[in-house]
Protein backbone atom coordinates (compact mmCIF):
# COMPACT_ATOMS: atom_id res chain seq x y z
CA UNK A 1 0.00 0.00 0.00
CA UNK A 2 1.25 3.46 -0.91
CA UNK A 3 0.05 6.43 1.14
CA UNK A 4 0.82 9.97 -0.07
CA UNK A 5 0.30 12.89 2.32
CA UNK A 6 0.78 16.50 1.33
CA UNK A 7 3.00 18.53 3.69
CA UNK A 8 2.86 21.73 1.63
CA UNK A 9 2.52 22.66 -2.05
CA UNK A 10 5.77 20.93 -3.09
CA UNK A 11 6.57 18.44 -0.31
CA UNK A 12 4.96 15.08 0.40
CA UNK A 13 5.42 12.22 2.84
CA UNK A 14 5.04 8.80 1.24
CA UNK A 15 4.59 5.66 3.31
CA UNK A 16 4.96 2.27 1.66
CA UNK A 17 3.51 -0.69 3.59
CA UNK A 18 4.03 -4.26 2.43
CA UNK A 19 5.21 -7.52 3.84
CA UNK A 20 4.48 -6.51 7.43
CA UNK A 21 6.82 -3.51 7.36
CA UNK A 22 6.79 0.05 6.11
CA UNK A 23 9.15 2.74 4.88
CA UNK A 24 8.70 6.51 4.87
CA UNK A 25 10.00 8.86 2.20
CA UNK A 26 10.10 12.65 1.87
CA UNK A 27 9.45 13.66 -1.74
CA UNK A 28 9.71 17.07 -3.36
CA UNK A 29 7.79 17.88 -6.54
CA UNK A 30 7.88 21.43 -7.89
CA UNK A 31 5.37 22.77 -10.39
CA UNK A 32 7.73 22.90 -13.38
CA UNK A 33 8.72 19.23 -13.15
CA UNK A 34 5.13 18.24 -12.40
CA UNK A 35 3.93 19.93 -15.60
CA UNK A 36 6.84 18.52 -17.61
CA UNK A 37 5.98 14.87 -16.96
CA UNK A 38 2.23 14.99 -16.36
CA UNK A 39 0.88 17.95 -18.35
CA UNK A 40 -1.25 18.56 -15.26
CA UNK A 41 -3.57 15.71 -16.24
CA UNK A 42 -3.35 14.08 -12.79
CA UNK A 43 -2.80 15.49 -9.31
CA UNK A 44 0.65 15.77 -7.81
CA UNK A 45 -0.28 13.12 -5.24
CA UNK A 46 -1.37 10.72 -8.01
CA UNK A 47 1.86 11.35 -9.92
CA UNK A 48 3.88 10.57 -6.81
CA UNK A 49 1.83 7.42 -6.17
CA UNK A 50 2.37 6.24 -9.77
CA UNK A 51 6.06 7.04 -9.44
CA UNK A 52 6.30 4.81 -6.38
CA UNK A 53 4.46 2.05 -8.25
CA UNK A 54 7.09 2.46 -10.98
CA UNK A 55 9.91 2.23 -8.43
CA UNK A 56 8.43 -0.73 -6.57
CA UNK A 57 8.20 -2.68 -9.83
CA UNK A 58 11.99 -2.33 -10.05
CA UNK A 59 13.33 -2.38 -6.50
CA UNK A 60 12.29 -3.15 -2.92
CA UNK A 61 10.84 -0.33 -0.83
CA UNK A 62 13.94 -0.36 1.37
CA UNK A 63 16.09 0.64 -1.62
CA UNK A 64 14.09 3.80 -2.36
CA UNK A 65 15.81 6.96 -1.14
CA UNK A 66 14.47 8.45 2.09
CA UNK A 67 14.45 12.02 0.76
CA UNK A 68 14.53 13.09 -2.90
CA UNK A 69 13.14 15.31 -5.62
CA UNK A 70 10.96 13.28 -7.99
CA UNK A 71 13.26 14.13 -10.92
CA UNK A 72 16.02 12.02 -9.33
CA UNK A 73 14.20 8.85 -10.43
CA UNK A 74 15.20 9.51 -14.05
CA UNK A 75 18.89 9.42 -13.07
CA UNK A 76 18.53 5.82 -11.92
CA UNK A 77 15.87 4.77 -14.42
CA UNK A 78 16.20 6.67 -17.75
CA UNK A 79 12.86 5.28 -18.96
CA UNK A 80 10.98 6.84 -16.02
CA UNK A 81 9.76 10.04 -17.68
CA UNK A 82 8.48 8.30 -20.81
CA UNK A 83 6.96 5.38 -18.89
CA UNK A 84 5.23 7.41 -16.20
CA UNK A 85 3.03 9.18 -18.74
CA UNK A 86 1.62 5.87 -19.93
CA UNK A 87 0.83 4.47 -16.48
Amino acid sequence: MISVNKNDENHYTVTVSEGGSETTHQVELDDSYYRKISDGSISKADLIRRSFEFLLAREPKESILGRFHLSVIARYFPEYESDIGSM
